[in-house]
């Protein structure tokens, strides 16, 4: 049985976390600092670290709250925004990343997947999609969720697998921030078009909503706004998901 993670993101924006829905409406939560140590704390799996302005705004990722949050914790940390090349990977990577995510500039030039996994391996590769439903389909979207693409995701995640991601995180634009749940539909359809392991994001309400998220298919499950507004704790989710049959690390 795979262990399931329980991932807390922490979205940042100039240097503090912000939170939002759909991507849009956008509220400052508090120092990435001061809330990765207590999620660490919590018995979070790892942490995502994401930069959401960078790829909008056409720069790098900001390395400083990276540093800072890397020399507090210890958990993983998975970094993303803004990559463009393996010098930005390997900025973020010497900042303390341990995995990279890439979206924008892996839509724009897919090679840089494969850049990404020759050198560091797949299992720090991945490929971040932010999905949408456009009438009767998704489509992928880029540059912080602002630019619809011809692309769908399950092919699209199907090819950056073969171009050598270890893992998909999987967003649902329509569901970010909702506390509705997760989008289950798509989860099943990009699950069972790879073979490594999804991380489900953009949704999350309850620990169930994260059970039915890993009965579609996810092997982690991503969440902010229930974390850092305290409606739930990482610990409990997890004494919730044992209960339920599922194995976690506690």
């Amino acid at each position: 049985m795979v262990t399931i993670r329980i991932i807390p993101c922490l979205d940042m924006d100039k240097g503090v976390v912000v939170k939002g829905r759909s991507f849009l409406d956008l509220r400052v939560v508090g120092d990435p600092v001061e809330l990765a140590k207590r999620y660490e704390d919590e018995a979070a799996d790892e942490i995502a670290v994401l930069d959401i302005s960078a790829s909008p705004e056409g720069r790098e990722f900001s390395l400083e709250a990276l540093k800072r949050i890397a020399k507090e914790i210890s958990i993983p940390i998975l970094a993303g925004g803004g990559v463009r090349s393996i010098g930005d990977a390997d900025k973020l990577f010497r900042a303390g990343a341990d995995k990279v995510s890439v979206n924008t500039y892996a839509v724009k030039r897919p090679e840089l997947i494969r850049e990404i996994s020759s050198k560091y391996g797949s299992q720090s590769t991945v490929v971040a999609i932010d999905a949408k439903r456009v009438g009767s389909r998704y489509r992928v979207y880029i540059g912080g969720g602002k630019v619809e693409t011809d692309l769908d995701p399950f092919s699209w995640a199907s090819k950056a697998v073969d171009l050598g991601a270890g893992e998909i995180l999987l967003t649902s634009i329509d569901a970010d921030g909702s506390r509705s749940g997760y989008d289950l539909e798509l989860i099943r359809g990009v699950s069972s078009s790879v073979d490594v392991p999804v991380i489900a994001s953009g949704g999350a309400g309850s620990p169930e909503d994260m059970a039915m998220a890993i009965r579609a298919g996810a092997s982690a499950v991503l969440a902010a706004s229930i974390f850092h507004y305290e409606i739930y704790r990482i610990y409990d989710v997890k004494r919730y998901l044992a209960g339920k049959g599922f194995q976690v690390r506690i």
